[in-house]
C-alpha cells in the first residue's frame, strides 16, 4: 500500500483530537510530525515522529506528501498556499479561509499545481448527521416545508484561547461552528437562491460574533441554521418538517468526546451512540400514520481520511472539495452582508 507521508501544523486540539489518531490508524498514511511553536507535545503520544521547529522545514522536506493546515483560521490561506507551492497536498481545517477570494485563488492555484486540496468538514461524518442524511434520502417526509439545523452551546465565558476571542477575520462562532452546519446543508440541499442573516455579539466583553441566525431561501421549502452560546437546555440539532411527517434529532455524536478522553478510534464499534438518544419519526408511510424511534447510524471521522487516501492515491475528488469550501464561504460572506444591510442577499450560482 502507498504510504501518505503527513505532517500537521500544529499539535493542539485539533491535531491531535481530530487528525492524529485517524492517520495513525489509517495504514496507508504515515504520520511524520508536526510543526511545534513553543510546547512540544506529539513525542509524549507518538515518539516515534518529529516536532518541526518551523513551517520552513516542512516545507522544504521533500518526503512530505500532505500537510494537514490546522492552525488559527486567519492563518489558514497563507499556510496553505505556501503548502500547495511547495507541491505538496493539503488538507485544511474549517473555516477553509476568512474570505471567498481566498477560497477561490486556493482552489485555482490546487488545480494549477495539480494538487488535491480537501476541506476538514467531518462532521458529514456525523452518526447524527449521517441518519438525518438517510432520512431525507428515503423520502419518507413527503416533499419538505422547513428544516432546521442547530450547533448550540451553554458557554458564556470568554475562551482562553486568543485567536478565538480577538477581533481578527478568523474569530467568532459564524466560523467557528458556522462551517459545520452550513457544510451539512449544502450538502444535502446545494446552494439556497437567498440567505437572510442575523450575527450578533452577546457574551460580556466579547469582541467576536456568539450568535447567528442564518435563513435559507429553496424555492420550495426554508432551512434555518442557529448556533448560540446561551443555550443551556438544548433543542433538537434537527428539525425536519415535510407534507407527510417529521423527523426530530438531538446532536449525539459521541467521537469527539470519547477523542478527548484520549480514546483511540477504530473500524468496528466506533462512532455508535448510546441508546436514548435516537430520533422520532412521525410520519405517514403507504397511507399508515406512525411515530417511531429510528435507530442511529454509526458514525467514523475516518472515512474522510480513507477517501482522501484514494482521492489522492487514485486521482479521484477529494471527499470534501475546495468547490465545498467555496460554496461555505459564499454563505457566510452573504450573511456577513444581509446582517449589515438587513436585507435578503441573493446567491450567485456559477
Amino acid at each position: 500500500m502507498q504510504k501518505i507521508k503527513t505532517a500537521l501544523l500544529s499539535y493542539g486540539m485539533s491535531g491531535k483530537v481530530f487528525q492524529a489518531p485517524f492517520l495513525t490508524l489509517h495504514s496507508g498514511y504515515e504520520l511524520v510530525g508536526a510543526w511545534e511553536r513553543s510546547e512540544k507535545k506529539i513525542q509524549n503520544d507518538y515518539p516515534e515522529v518529529k516536532s518541526f521547529a518551523s513551517l520552513e522545514s516542512i516545507l522544504q522536506d521533500s518526503s512530505i506528501d500532505l500537510v494537514v493546515v490546522n492552525t488559527p483560521v486567519a492563518t489558514h490561506f497563507e499556510y496553505a498556499k505556501k503548502v500547495l507551492l511547495a507541491g505538496k497536498h493539503a488538507l485544511v481545517e474549517k473555516a477553509f479561509t476568512t474570505t471567498l477570494a481566498e477560497a477561490q485563488e486556493l482552489a485555482t492555484l490546487s488545480k494549477e499545481r495539480n494538487l488535491k486540496l480537501c476541506v476538514f468538514q467531518n462532521r458529514r461524518w456525523d452518526s447524527d448527521f449521517k441518519t438525518v442524511q438517510k432520512i431525507i434520502n428515503d423520502n419518507v417526509l413527503g416533499e419538505l416545508v422547513e428544516v432546521e439545523f442547530h450547533f448550540d452551546r451553554y458557554n458564556p465565558i470568554l475562551s482562553p484561547k486568543i485567536h478565538k476571542e480577538t477581533a481578527n477575520p478568523g474569530a467568532g462562532i459564524l466560523k467557528d461552528l458556522g462551517p459545520h452546519i452550513i457544510d451539512q446543508a449544502l450538502f444535502l440541499f446545494g446552494l439556497p437562491d437567498a440567505v437572510f442573516g442575523d450575527i450578533r455579539m452577546i457574551r460580556e466583553s466579547t469582541l467576536v460574533d456568539d450568535y447567528f441566525d442564518i435563513l435559507f431561501y429553496y424555492s420550495e421549502f426554508r432551512l434555518r441554521l442557529k448556533a448560540s452560546f446561551f443555550v443551556r437546555e438544548a433543542n433538537p440539532a434537527y428539525v425536519i418538517h415535510g407534507k407527510k411527517g417529521s423527523f426530530l434529532k438531538h446532536r449525539g455524536d459521541i467521537q469527539e468526546d470519547e477523542l478527548k478522553l484520549d480514546k483511540k478510534p477504530n473500524l468496528t464499534n466506533w462512532g455508535r451512540e448510546k441508546e436514548g438518544n435516537e430520533g422520532i419519526l412521525h410520519t405517514e408511510i403507504d397511507g399508515k400514520i406512525i411515530k417511531e424511534i429510528v435507530p442511529t447510524l454509526q458514525g467514523n471521522y475516518y472515512d474522510l481520511f480513507e477517501k482522501f487516501y484514494h482521492s489522492i492515491t487514485n486521482n479521484l475528488s477529494e471527499p470534501v472539495t475546495a468547490q465545498d469550501g467555496i460554496n461555505v464561504m459564499t454563505i457566510i460572506e452573504a450573511a456577513i452582508l444581509s446582517n449589515e444591510t438587513q436585507k435578503v442577499v441573493s446567491i450567485y450560482k456559477q
